[in-house]
């Protein structure tokens, strides 16, 4: 999924705010692209999503 789908799916979230949680280790796993796009494979996504809910 590209970044801004996942943004978008997170609740519109801000790019700053995505990169500030990967760098505090608290984002899904991200794929960086020859062009230095970030990209999160789904099956990533749900699981994250999934240990979000767990944790809450």
């Amino acid at each position: 999924m590209p970044l801004e789908l996942v943004l978008a799916e997170l609740g519109g979230i801000s790019r700053r705010t995505f990169y500030r949680w990967r760098e505090l280790g608290k984002a899904p796993v991200c794929v960086q692209l020859p062009n230095r796009d970030l990209c999160v494979l789904r099956s990533d996504f749900v699981a994250w999503l999934d240990s979000m809910r767990e944790a809450a």
